[in-house]
């Protein structure tokens, strides 16, 4: 296809704004929630001889809450599970977390998980274009460093210019604190970022911060409020496998939509959306309108 945000099918020329990708981790480079943390989170509850599990389903409520340490809490407020007696909660959720981080971490070394399509793609072609690269994630650095040298490989840490991730800040997402930190860490302002989420709570961090934000969505989140998203997707895409757009430029084909060709997100794609200055709609009465538009 042709028109004036088509992208090249070839190359990985950085020409545009984009000057650094900041990514999520879990359940944005991989599909690490239900098959990873969730389960992890099991086996510690069962070696600790808790009477806790926590089903698919149960899990999709918790993971509203950002953090680990965070969402044990909660649900020990919330469901009100049996504890023994006399039992220190901050002692015991401080324990339970510490052991699942090793678990989760013994998991990735022994079953894998598998990188969510695009990617690989996508952070190999920023390294070749010398487009830089961070983490933002209310994960454990442990946890989030596990996951990148599982799927990424041993050398995976010297290809990200700021890995933020846990405690770093004071407040996790829903707050932007993360997003400011990694911010101030590049030394870049928010109009030559770009940042890959895939929760209601990460985009609201990233787009309080002033960053231009996609969102994949997953089983987990794809119900979420995307709104201010400038882009939500299935995924990335791969030349094989291509994204289905679920928000955003492109799903109206109208005349002044950019044309996404190939269906996979780019460096091109990236610089599309902040060239443009899309940064998120309002669907009304069938319609795709605009708003929030940077001048």
């Amino acid at each position: 296809m042709a028109g004036r945000f088509a992208e090249q099918r070839v190359g990985v020329e950085n020409s545009g704004m984009l000057k650094a990708l900041i990514f999520d981790v879990d359940g944005t480079l991989a599909e690490t929630e239900r098959d990873g943390h969730r389960v992890a989170f099991n086996d510690t509850f069962r070696a600790a001889g808790l009477d806790w599990h926590w089903s698919v389903e149960t899990y999709g409520s918790l993971i509203n809450v950002a953090g680990g340490k965070e969402r044990i809490r909660h649900y020990i407020n919330t469901v009100q599970p049996p504890i023994p007696p006399d039992t220190d909660l901050d002692i015991l959720i401080a324990e339970l977390h510490q052991a699942k981080t090793h678990r989760y971490r013994t998991l990735l070394q022994t079953n894998g998980i598998a990188l969510r399509p695009g990617v690989r793609r996508l952070i190999t072609a920023a390294r070749s274009a010398g487009v830089s690269l961070a983490i933002a994630t209310t994960s454990h650095l442990d946890n989030a460093i596990a996951l990148l040298e599982a799927t990424l490989g041993p050398d995976t840490l010297t290809w990200f210019e700021v890995i933020a991730a846990g405690d770093i800040v004071p407040h996790k997402k829903p707050a932007p604190d993360i997003y400011y930190y990694v911010l101030e860490k590049l030394a870049l302002p928010p109009q030559h970022c770009l940042v890959i989420e895939d929760s209601h709570q990460g985009l609201t961090a990233a787009t309080t911060a002033g960053l231009c934000t996609v969102i994949t969505v997953n089983a987990y989140t794809r119900h979420h409020d995307f709104g201010p998203a400038s882009l939500v997707l299935s995924h990335l895409g791969e030349p094989d496998q291509p994204w289905e757009i679920l928000q955003g430029p492109g799903i109206g084909h109208g005349p002044s939509e950019p044309v996404f060709d190939p269906p996979i997100f780019t460096l091109a794609t990236a610089n599309t959306l902040l060239d443009s200055g899309y940064s998120g709609y309002q669907l009304k009465a069938g319609q795709i309108s605009w708003g929030g538009v940077r001048s």
